[in-house]
């Protein structure tokens, strides 16, 4: 995927391809466009940056809710849009701004030395220039600093006035301007001024060298920014990186081929040699192998794989060869969801910066009003050249007030973590979950998939019927059982097939969530399921009670089987806990976490569970709408719940509670109603989950603080508040210097997530 994306970065895509990625088939235009597919054919697209494509969907960093087709400006803040998907956007704003700062520094260095220079040691500039060739030099070194290295500040500056959202570009270009404009004029027109202008000698004071100074230290701060921002995309470029280039296709006459990657189909029949990538998501068919996943997992030790077993895309293959079915390919691998996840992720908003929000929303108009009041204040009671001195320090409050920092606080801390969570195995859907992780104190479990492996054993096989045997009784429940998705099923079904039983065709089949299954076979009417099913069904199964009982208190899931509306025989299915799960749940009880089963199984079978857990309470033979009904009764009590599932009937439970957690291991369903994916399925994910949210919102509030702090001591000491005391003035090329080292600050402090341990 990283490889395909870089190739076609030298050329755009042709007509006719979706947002996110393209195919090399260039066939006629079908009529139906697929999202996400090539509307030439059916070929799911590959994930793609965009960065050619004139359709690719663009945001801001700081209004992650502004999105466009295309490149440009936010409407709000005024900072270049950024790829919501993508590479580097460094080619386009950070190269024109390296330009820019560029010639600004080459004309800004003499412009200061000729303004400045009888300050410096040597000989003085004043006795190698008149004043009059001075004013000149400085108006035509100025000049171009202040005009096109500039200019972006002014265009977007202007374009706030125009949509009415006043922004940082605001205040910079209303600066800039008003000390280069008032210079050119006192340059022009110098009789034109009063005498509250001059200084002793009678000159008209001149600010060339502070509005370019200002540009070229604005300039700087935006190159430093830009590339800093770049790092925050790291996760998603490395991910992007991962994709094989090239899968080697079996063809239904036996030869082999080597592909590229968006060639690949459904159902197609791939060879893994040793030590190479996986190349897309699908089933092992031959072979036997250990598959580093470490890049979605965070786990460092390989897993064994043999036929029948899942293998992720962009994972590596040990030193034994595999034959894998494809089953998902393009934008449906795990690889290319968790870059879209990731993604949408880092341009979501966290609750926490509502109070950023309407404090930008006010900070702009409040500051221009401050300037305008400085203005008039030092205009009235300064001393002389009285309007020179309220002209520097109204253009000093305008240049220190910085909302950009204020408006990077949260979001540059979301879009580190979301990263440093995908490459330890943890995916946060947006930045709501990630603020109210580290709240939670109730954490809700389901059994099946959550605490066990997801991957029953046929156990115990039981028929009372006199004319049917073992055999016979598990090859009619297994072609039932057949036509259902559910783990239990699976089970059923491959202890029938190791037992080499033929499974039968099944009609009139029907699935009733939380409770069984039921079907017609060769003309007999067949259920499965609980009690409760049995009871809607009419069907007693008193004679089959005490062997429940005593399954269940074995930990296994006890499964009632009626024929013709007569109870027939019982088959018991036994889920192994997961090896991580005591671990887990031991490490999350420490961390302060009270910890709720909620099962549809039986009480006896939970309840044997949660006694080898040490869990803290037991909800059993609970109905999907039934686990909402018990995560509101906790919320109710107050408590902050987070549940953690992995099967469709989880989902309404995984979407009320205050973070839904899904097994990475489970269905797409779970994961789309979860804040949080754990992509390797394995409690301690929790733990990590956790861990990264308080670290977030630790930086979070730092960001703020600094934001907040520097804006509320900054702009008074601009206004001149220490002046009648202490007698300091702050100069607009220090505000300058001091408003670019704020951004820089805040992205920075929300970099060290990177590198913090999980």
């Amino acid at each position: 995927m990283g490889s395909t994306l870089r190739e076609h970065k030298e050329k755009p895509f042709p007509n006719g391809y979706s947002e996110s990625g393209g195919c090399h088939d260039k066939k006629p235009m079908a009529k139906v466009h697929i999202p996400n597919q090539c509307k030439h054919h059916n070929h799911p697209a590959p994930p793609y940056s965009g960065v050619d494509d004139p359709n690719a969907i663009y945001t801001c960093p700081m209004h992650p809710e502004v999105r466009q087709k295309g490149p440009g400006s936010c409407p709000q803040c005024g900072m270049t849009l950024e790829l919501l998907i993508g590479e580097d956007t460094e080619n386009t704003e950070y190269n024109d701004m390296k330009k820019r700062f560029g010639l600004a520094a080459v004309f800004t260095i003499p412009l200061f030395m000729v303004s400045m220079g009888d300050l410096l040691p040597g000989q003085p500039i004043s006795k190698l220039f008149s004043p009059n060739l001075k004013l000149w030099l400085e108006f035509l070194f100025a000049t171009p600093v202040c005009l096109w290295s500039a200019w972006p500040f002014y265009t977007k500056g202007i374009e706030s006035i125009r949509r009415k959202s006043l922004n940082m570009f605001t205040l910079i270009g209303l600066g800039v301007s008003v000390a280069y404009l008032y210079s050119l004029f006192a340059t022009l027109m110098p009789n034109a001024f009063p005498d509250s202008f001059r200084d002793a000698s009678g000159h008209v004071a001149v600010y060339f060298e502070a509005a370019g100074v200002i540009v070229t230290l604005i300039l700087l701060g935006q190159v430093l920014e830009l590339k800093a921002r770049t790092q925050t995309n790291e996760a998603i470029k490395k991910l992007l990186g991962l994709a094989a280039k090239n899968a080697r296709r079996i063809n239904p006459n036996g030869s082999e081929e080597d592909v590229p990657l968006e060639q690949v189909q459904i159902g197609d029949l791939l060879r893994i040699r040793p030590g190479e990538k996986v190349p897309v998501d699908g089933i092992v068919t031959e072979g036997k192998s250990a598959i580093d996943e470490s890049m979605i997992s965070g786990e460092p030790i390989p897993v064994e794989k043999i036929p029948g077993d899942k293998v992720v895309g962009a994972t590596i293959n040990g030193t034994g060869g595999l034959v894998m079915r494809a089953e998902k390919i393009g934008s449906e691998t795990l690889l290319a969801r968790i870059v879209h996840m990731v993604a949408e992720a880092q341009r979501s908003k966290a609750p926490i910066q509502k109070l950023a929000d309407v404090v930008s929303g006010y900070f702009v108009p409040i500051v221009i009003l401050v300037a305008i009041t400085t203005f008039i204040i030092w205009g009235i009671l300064g001393p002389e050249p009285a309007m020179a001195y309220a002209l520097i320090n109204g253009v000093a409050v305008l240049i220190i007030a910085c909302p950009c920092a204020l408006g990077l606080a949260t979001p540059m801390s979301i879009m580190v973590a979301t990263g440093r969570g995908a490459m330890a195995g943890v995916l946060f859907k947006n930045a709501e979950a990630i603020e109210v992780l580290g709240k939670v104190n109730t954490l809700v479990v389901d059994k099946t998939g959550t605490l066990t492996e997801g991957k029953p054993k046929l156990v115990k096989v039981k028929s009372i019927l006199e004319n049917m045997g073992e055999d016979d009784f598990l090859s009619l429940v297994a072609s039932l059982e057949k036509g259902s998705e559910h783990p239990l099923a699976a089970a059923i079904v491959n202890g029938a097939k190791d037992k080499g039983l033929k499974l039968k065709s099944t009609d009139e089949f029907e699935s009733v969530t939380g409770k069984g299954v039921k079907g017609k076979i060769d003309g007999k009417t067949l259920a499965l399921g609980n009690q409760a099913f049995m009871a809607d069904l009419g069907v007693n199964p008193s004679n089959l009670l005490q062997v429940a009982e005593e399954l269940r208190r074995e930990g296994q899931t006890a499964m009632f089987v009626a024929i013709d509306n007569m109870a027939a025989g019982i088959v018991g299915v036994a889920d192994p806990i997961k090896k991580s799960t005591p671990e887990a749940i031991k490490a999350l009880h420490q961390d302060g976490l009270k910890i709720v089963m909620l099962t549809g199984d039986s009480k006896t079978t939970a309840l044997a569970v949660a006694k080898k857990l040490g869990i803290d309470e037991v909800v059993a033979e609970v109905l999907p709408h039934q686990k909402v009904s018990q995560i509101n009764r906790f919320q109710n009590a107050g408590e902050i719940v987070a549940m953690a599932g992995d099967g469709i009937n989880d989902a309404p439970a995984l979407a009320k509670a205050n973070v839904g957690i899904a097994m990475g291991t489970g269905t797409d369903v779970a994961m789309e109603s979860a804040g949080v994916t754990l992509v390797r399925g394995d409690l301690r994910g929790i733990l990590r989950a956790r861990l990264l949210s308080r670290a977030t919102m630790r930086n979070i509030k730092q960001n703020l603080f600094f934001a907040f702090a520097y804006n509320a001591a900054g702009v008074p000491i601009a206004a001149g508040i220490l002046y009648p005391t202490f007698g300091i003035l702050l100069s607009p090329m220090i505000a300058a210097a001091a408003m670019s080292f704020s951004s820089i600050s805040v992205i920075s402090n929300a970099l060290r997530l990177k590198t913090m341990k999980m």
